[in-house]
């Protein structure tokens, strides 16, 4: 896709003045805009990563943003996933997150799913979207995002964070490097720490999160280049962004020339994201 034009567009008054501030860069204009209205993005997770993820893209007019989490808010939630408040507690995340977008920008359709995503389910649910924020806290909910939007086509941002570090991949399934070529399989029970285990940083989750959004906007409107065959480390003690070179692997499992994995099927180990360095 490129630039978009401004001729022929069909936002309402109320639209362009919401969307001004993207109307009036070139890049996007109200051909961009309208393309975002169209558009729709899958949230897997409504918790850190998601909470960024989704008032962003609510806020840039993604016209339909899905939501999948079984979870209920928890007060420990509350010092990083901003998407839900005080009062949300012991509620449905799907149902917080979903009030939030709708208070937030009444354009934007919320579908909602308040179940764990699971190898029976995945498929049907991510073949609604055009796009997939990773926003899931665990090493078998990361490994079957990436093998679902392989098997779908579906491009994905995926990130994981831990401590005071995060890391960042963004993967357009049989064009780039996968999240199976850098990390084939999910670590042995115990190697890695769970968040609730070691901490983190709240506002780590909203540099990461809102990263994967800006992903999705500039997927979207075909503009920018994507965080592609590379991956973005970030150590929020440091204030420091790296970027480490990735290549397809003709050997991975998943997306390789003698393929391994052929089917959808759930991970066993659960485990949190992200260790300090390249880690899933």
């Amino acid at each position: 896709m490129g630039p978009a034009e401004d001729t022929d567009v069909s936002l309402t008054e109320a639209q362009i003045e919401r969307y001004s501030r993207h109307i009036i860069l070139p890049e996007v204009g109200g051909r961009g805009q309208e393309r975002l209205l169209a558009s729709r993005v899958l949230l897997v997770g409504a918790g850190g990563l998601g909470s960024p993820a989704g008032l962003y893209l609510a806020a840039a007019g993604v016209g339909t943003i899905g939501i999948v989490d079984a979870d209920r808010v928890d007060l420990s939630n509350l010092q990083r996933q901003i998407i839900h408040s005080t009062g949300d507690v012991g509620r449905l995340k799907v149902e917080s997150a979903a009030a939030r977008i709708n208070a937030l920008n009444p354009d934007v359709q919320v579908r909602t799913y308040p179940q764990r995503l699971t190898a029976a389910t995945a498929l049907p649910i991510l073949g609604e979207y055009d796009f997939v924020i990773d926003g899931t806290d665990s090493f078998a909910s990361k490994f079957l995002v990436a093998d679902a939007c392989h098997f779908t086509g579906k491009p994905y941002a995926h990130a994981g964070i831990l401590r005071f570090d995060g890391q960042m991949l963004t993967v357009l399934p049989g064009q780039t490097a996968c999240y199976r070529c850098v990390f084939r399989q999910p670590p042995p029970a115990g190697v890695v720490p769970s968040c609730s285990q070691a901490g983190v940083l709240g506002v780590l989750a909203g540099v990461l999160g809102t990263l994967q959004a800006t992903e999705a906007l500039k997927f979207l409107l075909g503009e920018g280049r994507l965080l592609t065959d590379r991956m973005l480390v970030y150590s929020a003690l440091d204030l420091c962004f790296r970027e480490v070179p990735l290549q397809r692997n003709p050997r991975c499992p998943l997306c390789g020339g003698t393929p391994r994995i052929t089917e959808l099927r759930d991970e066993l180990q659960p485990a949190c994201a992200a260790p300090r360095g390249i880690a899933p």
